[in-house]
């Protein structure tokens, strides 16, 4: 999948705006607007948990580089993650919506649950921005990836990795939490790829992201099919496949089944380099929380004409239909490829990846 298509449209729909005169004609109103609300602002930014290692390493520190560098350092980013619990995240939202926030962007960690603090927000006068997952409730913009691709991506993987063994193959499905919205586009994307292909021997869904949910779970479906007959494990992340792999590992296993994962993180790139983790769906957390940072600052400033070119996507949430979004592209991260995408985009170096554990596989693959 190309990463460069969605650049080129967003240029091409800027010169389309430059040559019509549009952005002259109304200039003038985007500088009344951020005049009137200036770079002295404060956004709110609430995570779900630290268990997925990108929202403290990544989106946190990248989207608050972007409101510094947007609002010439004057605007805040008030931070909050919510460790997994849900009724913290509701208290750190009412927390900001009390403290008078100029606008909330909020990775939910119970989409239906947070709803009625996006409506306590909204009345409040407070937009806000659902991140990375499609909070329910009255939201002004949604900025994520394009979920159901992640989870046909995930399982076309696997489906190459067995070949003509696809169809007499038991494969296990590792899904993530079912309150989180993105897990059931995960699976309806994997298993319109699984269909007629493979069979899927037993299926989980894991509360909360918890790779100690997914150990468990893991050594139950071991028990239930037999190590030897597992040929694959889709993994809904990497927290989970760590996990599965421990638990294939602890079994037994000498040789680890194809196993996918999602987010790139360090220890599952590493596991990538090594060969045990098959793949990752690496998605730019550059591209995202730079988008969600723009896409807020634009908001409280009233540049309609940036924040309008954003979000030229639409999405429907249970409660609202034709979201505005920007849906940013995803990439099958494998062996192949991690010098051209986490190393290009300066997400890790090679020093880190390939540190003395790694480095005969990292030169195996030429990643030197």
């Amino acid at each position: 999948m190309s990463r460069v298509a969605p650049v080129l449209a967003a240029s091409a729909s800027a010169l389309l705006l430059t040559a019509c005169g549009a952005v002259d004609d109304i200039g003038g109103g985007d500088d009344s607007a951020s005049a009137q609300k200036g770079d002295d602002i404060t956004v709110g930014l609430l995570l779900p948990d630290k268990d997925t290692a990108r929202f403290e390493a990544f989106d946190h520190p990248i989207f608050a580089k972007e409101v510094a560098a947007l609002t010439h350092g004057r605007g805040k980013v008030d931070y909050a993650n919510a460790g997994a619990s849900q009724d913290r995240q509701s208290r750190q939202f009412q927390e900001m919506v009390a403290k008078k926030v100029d606008i909330i962007v909020v990775d939910a960690l119970d989409a239906k649950a947070i709803a009625p603090d996006v409506r306590r927000a909204k009345n409040a006068g407070i937009p806000v921005i659902a991140y990375d997952r499609l909070a329910q409730g009255p939201i002004d913009a949604y900025v994520s990836h394009d979920n159901e691709l992640v989870g046909e991506v995930q399982a076309r993987a696997i489906v190459e990795a067995l070949g003509s063994r696809a169809a007499t193959s038991e494969i296990v499905m590792m899904n993530g939490d079912p309150a989180d919205p993105n897990t059931a586009r995960f699976k309806a994307g994997a298993l319109s790829e699984f269909k007629g292909k493979v069979r899927i021997a037993e299926e989980y869904d894991t509360a909360k992201w918890s790779p100690v949910v997914a150990e468990a779970n893991m050594r139950k479906a071991i028990r239930a099919v037999g190590l030897g007959n597992i040929a694959a494990v889709y993994s809904a992340n990497d927290g989970m496949a760590g996990a599965v792999i421990d638990a294939l590992k602890q079994a037994g296993a000498t040789k680890v089944p194809p196993v996918t994962g999602q987010d790139a993180n360090l220890d599952a790139v590493q596991r990538v380099v090594a060969g045990e983790q098959y793949m990752t769906v690496y998605k730019s957390f550059l591209d995202e929380a730079t988008d969600a940072a723009q896409m807020a600052v634009y908001k409280v400033q009233g540049k309609d004409i940036q924040y309008d070119a954003l979000t030229q996507d639409k999405v429907d949430s249970p409660t609202e239909k034709a979201v505005p979004a920007t849906l940013v592209p995803v990439v099958s991260l494998t062996r192949d490829n991690i010098k051209d995408t986490v190393v290009a985009d300066g997400v890790y170096s090679v020093k880190e990846i390939c540190t003395a554990k790694y480095a005969a596989a990292c030169a195996a693959i030429g990643l030197t």
